[in-house]
C-alpha cells in the first residue's frame, strides 16, 4: 500500500447489489458543530491532515495513522515524503511558507490549528510511510502551535489500522498487505476518539445493521476519483435528532468498499464506539481512476489503487478549500450538520 501509487492495481470485488440509484440521500442531523473531527490511514491520513488545515475552523480534531506532513506532496514527489525518508527542516520550512501564504485565504486561518486535538500513530515496521515522516508531521503540528503533540510508535506493527479484536480476512499486525487492518492488541478507534472526546462509554461490539446507511455521493461531486456512494453510521439516538458528535473516517488506498467490502467501515472499530457515544461516523469513498493526470510534483500519475488525491490529480488546489475532493467531503459534513440546533 502506498499513500499514492499509480502502479498498484486494486483487486476490485463485485458488490453490484449497491448503486447510487439505490442509495439514500445523506441525512440532515443535529450535530454538535464544536465536535466535528476527522481521522484516516495512509492516503486517508493525508486527507485528514489536508481537511484539518484547509477547514481548520470546522475540524476540531485530526487523527493520523501513518501519513505525511501537510503539503509534502505539493512540494516534493510522493516517494520522497514516505518510504521511511527523513523530512528535513528545509523541507518543512518550504511547506510552512506555503501554509503562511494560504492562511486565511485558500485555507482557513492557520491559527485554528493550534486549538485542534491531534492524534498520531505509526508502526515501527511500517516501510510504506515509516516513523520519520510521522516525526516530521509531529514537528509541523508543533511548529503551528499545537501543544504536546504525542506520536505513538507501536512496536512490531506494519502499515495497518490497529484494533484489539480479530476479524475474518485481516492481516497480521507486523505485515503490510490487504486489507491493512490488524489485531495489534491496540484499539486505534478508541484511542483516537478518546483523544477527541474524552472518556468513552463502553463499546457495543455488535452495532445494529440498520444504523449503516449507504448514501449517494454523486449529490456532492462528479469527481472520477470518488465512488458513486459512500457510507454513514448513524446511532439510533442520532437518527432521532439527539445532538451528536460527528467524525469523518477516511480509508486508505485499496480500502474502499468496491475493493474490500465493509471491512474498513466495520472492522476498524469506529462504529462500535460511535454506537454508545452518540457519534455519527461518515465514511467517504474513493474509487480507482485509470486515467493519467499531471500532478503538482510527482509527474504523470493514475490512481489504480483507489487512493485519495494527495498529489494533485484533480488540480493543484487539491489541498485547499476549493479542492474537488476536499470540498465534496466538507459539503457532506455540512449536510449532516444542517439540522443542528
Amino acid at each position: 500500500m502506498k499513500l499514492f501509487n499509480s502502479h498498484v492495481m486494486a483487486g476490485a470485488l463485485c458488490f453490484a447489489s449497491f448503486s447510487a440509484a439505490a442509495a439514500v440521500p445523506l441525512p440532515a442531523l443535529n450535530v454538535d458543530t464544536a465536535n466535528i473531527t476527522v481521522s484516516g490511514l495512509s492516503s486517508g491520513g493525508v486527507m485528514a491532515v489536508n481537511l484539518g488545515y484547509a477547514y481548520s475552523a470546522t475540524f476540531k480534531g485530526v487523527g493520523v495513522f501513518a501519513a505525511t506532513p501537510y503539503l509534502c506532496q505539493y512540494h516534493y514527489t510522493y516517494e520522497s515524503c514516505q518510504n521511511k525518508n527523513v523530512i528535513t527542516t528545509a523541507m518543512l520550512d518550504a511547506m510552512q511558507t506555503t501554509i503562511n501564504n494560504w492562511s486565511g485565504g485558500a485555507i482557513d486561518s492557520k491559527a485554528n490549528v493550534a486549538n485542534q486535538k491531534i492524534y498520531l500513530f505509526t508502526g515501527t515496521k511500517d516501510n510504506t510511510v515509516g516513523v520519520n515522516p510521522m516525526l516530521a508531521l509531529q514537528e509541523q503540528y508543533s511548529n503551528n502551535g499545537v501543544p504536546s503533540v504525542n506520536l505513538i510508535q507501536a512496536a512490531n506493527t506494519g502499515h495497518v489500522f490497529p484494533t484489539d479484536f480479530t476479524s475474518v480476512g485481516n492481516n497480521p499486525c507486523s505485515t503490510s498487505f490487504t486489507p491493512y487492518i490488524s489485531n495489534c492488541s491496540y484499539d486505534g478507534a478508541k484511542a483516537v476518539l478518546t483523544q477527541f472526546y474524552g472518556t468513552l462509554q463502553p463499546r457495543n461490539n455488535v452495532p445494529a445493521a440498520a444504523n449503516y446507511r449507504e448514501f449517494n455521493q454523486r449529490e456532492f461531486t462528479g469527481n472520477l476519483g470518488m465512488a458513486d456512494t459512500g457510507w454513514v453510521y448513524v446511532p439510533a439516538a442520532c437518527a432521532a435528532y439527539a445532538k451528536c458528535k460527528l467524525h469523518v473516517a477516511m480509508h486508505g488506498c485499496t480500502q474502499n468498499y468496491a475493493t474490500i467490502g465493509d471491512k474498513y467501515i466495520k472492522n476498524t472499530g469506529y462504529t462500535r464506539w460511535a454506537d454508545t457515544n452518540n457519534i455519527i461516523v461518515l465514511f467517504p469513498q474513493a474509487r480507482a481512476d485509470l486515467n493519467s493526470y499531471s500532478t503538482v510534483s510527482s509527474g504523470m500519475q493514475s490512481n489504480a489503487g483507489a487512493c485519495w488525491d494527495t498529489v494533485g490529480l484533480y488540480g493543484p488546489n487539491y489541498a485547499q478549500k476549493s479542492g474537488v475532493q476536499i470540498s465534496a467531503i466538507k459539503a457532506m459534513v455540512d449536510r449532516l450538520s444542517s439540522a443542528s440546533y
